[in-house]
């Protein structure tokens, strides 16, 4: 079934026999027994609950993995995940991430013992070289944030599975529309749900993709008795956004192309991070693993002036032509791409 289908159609509603083509929002937060040592499935919505069980099962369809966990915040999922790991173990990761990502792993996972070494992943040759007998996984995001390198996803499967390593993969900015590391041969696949996946700004969530049964069964125990969970009712609202990625995902990407290279041809602009771009360094990678290239952008400006003013919106409102005597920046890009391809 194509990506597209999926997001379109989710997973198989079993919690009802109505032919309703939503799955409805199960606010219980406990649920009756049929009888003594009986059970429909559900007993408290820490552990399970019909919605987010759907959303669970149309998140683990996407990513071609054997179950999903949703939890109410993309580090939610982080910390689940690091539950995993106990004192003394070492994680390699990628030395571009994310900063709440960064924050958590030197103060939170630090102060349990667990340690990172952080490497540009997209040299191969580091990875290798930061192995060490405590090293128990390797955490990447590619493109990763913000200077949008990308790893290799299927050569840093290989070298993990040599040493026995977890292979991690951060799949937030490309979802699963444009990538997907399991098939690549990623153990595990983290996502911000908060972003592409929602869609619309009006939910916080984060998932957890599994491609082996071990591990999900671990991170299952670890959620339900941590209880990071999504609710019912923010489960419905991706739901709804995974809906759309498909189309939205598409349009990303298309419009992105077009920021990119405006920027490269901009006065102001002194280098442009956007991995579809020919002079990227890791282009071929891109074009291996993904089918698109997302709607992330970084770019370094001329001077700080400049950076602030484009930080601070010195343009009028998207679709507004820029003010008289003043270049046009970011913002005013982004409406002349929204006019030429809507």
């Amino acid at each position: 079934m194509k990506t597209s289908t999926i997001c379109v159609h989710g997973a198989q509603d079993k919690s009802t026999n109505t032919g309703s083509v939503t799955v409805p929002i199960y606010t219980a937060a406990t649920y009756a027994h049929p009888g003594l040592g009986k059970s429909t499935g559900y007993d408290y919505s820490r552990a399970q609950n019909p919605t987010r069980e759907y959303l669970e099962r149309t998140m683990a369809n996407l990513e071609e993995g054997c179950g999903a966990l949703a939890f109410s915040t993309g580090m939610a999922a982080v910390t689940a995940l690091l539950e995993l790991f106990g004192q003394g173990d070492r994680i390699i990761a990628s030395d571009d991430l994310y900063g709440g990502s960064i924050r958590f792993f030197d103060n939170m996972a630090a102060n349990h013992g667990v340690h990172f070494d952080y490497v540009n992943t997209s040299d191969l040759n580091k990875i290798e070289k930061a192995v060490t007998p405590n090293t128990k996984a390797v955490f990447i995001e590619t493109p990763t944030n913000p200077m949008m390198r990308v790893t290799d996803i299927s050569k840093t499967a290989a070298t993990a599975k040599k040493h026995g390593l977890l292979l991690i993969v951060d799949n937030t900015f490309l979802t699963p529309c444009f990538q997907k590391p399991i098939p690549l041969g990623a153990d595990i696949v983290i996502h911000s749900g908060t972003k592409y996946l929602g869609g619309h700004n009006d939910a916080l969530s984060g998932f957890i993709v599994c491609a082996d049964t071990q591990i999900e069964e671990k991170l299952r125990f670890i959620y339900k008795t941590t209880g990071a969970c999504l609710s019912p009712f923010d489960s419905y609202l991706l739901v709804r956004g995974i809906k759309t990625l498909a189309i939205r995902m598409k349009k990303h990407d298309e419009n992105a192309r077009i920021i990119a290279e405006w920027l490269c041809a901009h006065k102001k602009v002194k280098k442009v991070y956007y991995p579809g771009l020919e002079n990227h360094p890791d282009i071929e990678v891109s074009k291996k693993q993904s089918s698109g290239f997302g709607g992330m952008i970084s770019f370094e400006t001329d001077s700080e002036e400049t950076a602030v003013k484009v930080g601070e919106g010195e343009t009028h409102p998207v679709c507004r032509k820029p003010r008289r005597g003043r270049d046009p920046c970011h913002i005013s890009a982004y409406a002349d791409t929204r006019r030429r391809t809507a």
